[in-house]
């Protein structure tokens, strides 16, 4: 097998590291073709010094991306209002077998929370409890210890789990709460938007500077449906349809036939929590214009 077919083989997962540590799906994308580049480049004695080329491609996608994290820090700190990942269009009928782990480990909530560890953190967290690597190997692609490795570990996992849900929506529920909520907020239905909303829900909404958006999340259910009819009121002629993102179900809004705001929930106990809105249009340019959804 030449080493064009050994990468090829291993792609999707390369890009399923380099998007869920960096939350973008063009640099994941601009990750992974950099790291086909160098891994063409490589020599074989190279490749030869790790346990296997997919151990070798593992580590070079994931330090490109954590030098990359470190040096995104301080331009995420500078970013006009919240920074919200990248929606990423996924397949809307993924394996079963597949479908739960996916859906945690790729759902916007989850890629908020990881912007909470540092980049060394975030990377082990996703090489253990997502890709299931085994501590020796996590301790050479990232080029520390074992020890410091679990300990890394162990961190990230108390941070992540102090903001996780208790109770989280099945995927039937979570598909209801955002078929609802979209028809409400389209209907200007208060009680039925009311209905579905948890009275701490919180809205965040990521426009980057380039289009109008909240500056802070806002928080309280009152709030929040202040909030959602103001912008709705704002922006007339958007077209909502029912979308799969980030492998769960979401919504987005069209004007004009194009992307105008990607939006992901967060659920538990039944209610909506929280409420991602993506109108960064850098950061639609992945997902098809409405006509194209027409024609498939």
């Amino acid at each position: 097998m030449n080493r064009a077919e050994v990468f090829s083989q291993q792609r999707l997962r390369l890009f399923g590291i380099a998007y869920r540590m960096l939350g973008s799906v063009m640099d994941a994308e601009d990750v992974v073709q950099d790291t086909f580049l160098r891994w063409q480049q490589a020599t074989d004695g190279e490749i030869a010094s790790v346990a296997s080329p997919q151990a070798y491609l593992t580590t070079m996608v994931t330090r490109r991306c954590i030098d990359q994290l470190r040096s995104a820090r301080a331009r995420r700190e500078q970013y006009v209002g919240p920074w919200l990942p990248e929606p990423l269009l996924t397949d809307p009928s993924p394996d079963p077998a597949e479908a739960s782990a996916l859906a945690d480990s790729l759902s916007t909530a989850f890629l908020v929370l990881l912007e909470r560890l540092s980049p060394l953190e975030r990377a082990v967290f996703l090489l253990r409890e997502v890709f299931e690597y085994s501590y020796a190997e996590i301790a050479q692609i990232v080029g520390k210890s074992e020890v410091n490795c679990r300990q890394l570990l162990a961190r990230a996992r108390r941070r992540i789990d102090e903001q996780r849900p208790r109770f989280p929506a099945s995927r039937e529920q979570h598909e209801r709460l955002v078929a609802e909520f979209g028809r409400a907020v389209s209907e200007g239905d208060m009680q039925g938007l009311l209905s579905v909303l948890a009275d701490d829900v919180m809205l965040w909404t990521d426009g980057g500077g380039k289009v109008a958006a909240a500056v802070r999340p806002i928080f309280g259910v009152d709030r929040v449906v202040r909030g959602l009819f103001g912008f709705v009121s704002k922006v007339p002629g958007l077209v909502t349809r029912m979308a799969t993102l980030n492998n769960q179900p979401a919504l987005i809004a069209y004007l004009d036939d194009m992307p105008h705001t990607a939006v992901t929930f967060d659920m538990a106990a039944g209610r909506i929590r929280a409420i991602y809105a993506v109108a960064n249009p850098d950061k639609l340019r992945a997902l098809p214009p409405l006509r194209s959804r027409r024609a498939s």
